[in-house]
Formats: C-alpha cells, structure tokens, sequence
C-alpha cells in the first residue's frame, strides 16, 4: 500500500468515526439526561436518580398514547405486509406498460416530505367523506410502511428462483401448498426486516399522524410534543431513553433472526 493509499485509507476512516459520533452524541446526550436528578435539562447532572423513570411509569396520560401508536403500528404493519407482498408479487412477475412507474410510485413516499404527504391525504380523505380518526390513522400509517414491505419484497423476490414451486407441484403439491411451504420460508427473512421498519416508521411518525389524531386518540409522538410544549422536564428524555433501547432491541431481534449482514443487503 502507498503512502497515498494509506493517508486516503485513514482520511476515510476518520470522516466515518466523526459523522458516528455526531450522529451518536444527541443520543447519548439524551440518556445522560433522563438519569439526571435535576428538573431540568443539565449536563452533566447535580447528582443520577431514576426519578424521571418513576414520574413516566405514574403518568395517566402516557401510557394511552404507548398504547394506541403499538396497536396502529401493529396493524398498518400487518396490512402493509399483506399488500405490499402482493404488489411486489404482481410487479415482478406481472408483465404490462409502466411497470417501473409503478415501482417508483409505490416507494414514493419514502421520497416525499411528510407534511406533503399529511396534507395530501388530509384533503383526499376530507373529499372521500372519511372522519372517522382510527380508520384515517391506519390508511395514512399503511401509506408510509407500505414503500417499506415493497421494497423489500421486491428485492427479495428479484433473486427467488420461481421454478422450484414449479419442482414442489410436480412433486405433488398443489399450487398454495407449493407457495407456502418453498416461497414462504424464502422470503421470511425480506418479511421480518421489512416488518420491523415498517413497525419503527408507525411508531416514530409525527407529520402525517399530527392531521388524524383528536383530542381524545393521540399517538405517542404527539404526546411527546405535547410534554415538551406543556412541561418540559427530563421525563421526555425518558421517554426517549426507551425508545431508543426498544429501537435496539428490535436489531439485536433482526440480527438473531435474520442477520444484520443479509437486513442490509436487502
């Protein structure tokens, strides 16, 4: 290796650890945080306590936003997984004009502001006649997993050999048998990753949900703004706190199931 290869290796290698500790501090800095004693925002902190922790676990008004953003995210994860495995069936194997349009289209969202897209939808839902805040949250929550499970199906299914359901039925399978027993497992790990985005997007999205919720059904995001805006003390890093380890928690799960090295190559 020549002198220039390795001041270009090092210069690399440097660039990477600076952009990791500056995405990293904000994180770290928040943990700190919420173990701190003091009623507000200080680092380093007088003394640790787990005082914040105690006042999140007595909160009345939280623990019913936790809820609803689980079940809305659970259920937009659930529909977005059943379309999005069939569209991307139906565009990779389907053969009609504007295909890739369709492709671009459908990861759209992942491109878009989402203010754009919650105005969007906001005027869209208004002219279909549609109020009803939990069925106007899970079609906005499907709209933004949904390019999640597209796309990765699709790269997934892009690399599937389709003539071993073709072995299974001659082998005496029918044709859903010869689907769930040889694609199915297949595809099992693009289902899983796709999943767990899909499920972390649901959970930490602010802009669209922001157009749907009341004041009687908020999900935790618009809660969390609500504290900042109302009391803001440490018990909104505490929040953060967990939901910066169950983010963790979900990889460390990915990465026994799947494998961070196969996640990312999906």
């Amino acid at each position: 290796m020549t002198l220039i290869e390795r001041i270009a290796n090092a210069a690399v290698w440097i660039v990477a650890a600076a952009t990791v500790v500056f995405l990293l501090t904000p994180l770290a800095v928040t943990v700190a945080v919420s173990f701190g004693s003091s009623a507000v925002f200080t680092l380093p902190a007088p003394g640790w306590s787990l005082r914040w922790y105690e006042a999140m676990g007595r909160s009345r008004d939280l623990w019913p936003a936790v809820a609803t953003s689980v079940q809305l995210a659970a259920l937009s994860t659930l529909v977005a997984l059943a379309l999005g495995a069939l569209a991307a069936i139906g565009l990779l194997r389907g053969r009609f004009p504007g295909r890739d349009f369709v492709v671009t289209f459908l990861v759209s969202p992942l491109m878009l502001p989402g203010l754009v897209l919650g105005i969007a939808m906001l005027e869209a839902f208004r002219a279909a006649g549609l109020t009803h805040v939990w069925t106007s949250l899970v079609l906005a929550h499907v709209v933004i997993t949904l390019p999640y499970v597209v796309r990765t199906v699709y790269a997934a299914l892009s690399l599937f050999d389709f003539t071993l359901i073709d072995a299974a039925r001659t082998l005496g399978l029918s044709y859903p048998k010869a689907v769930a027993r040889v694609m199915v497992p297949a595809l099992a790990p693009a289902f899983v990753t796709s999943g767990m985005f899909a499920f972390l997007a649901s959970m930490d999205n602010y802009p669209i949900s922001i157009f749907f919720t009341d004041a009687w059904t908020k999900t935790l995001p618009i809660k969390m703004l609500q504290y900042v805006e109302e009391s803001p003390d440490p018990m909104i890093a505490a929040i953060s706190t967990l939901l910066i380890l169950f983010a963790v928690l979900v990889l460390v799960a990915g990465d026994r199931l799947v494998g961070l090295r196969r996640m990312a190559d999906l």
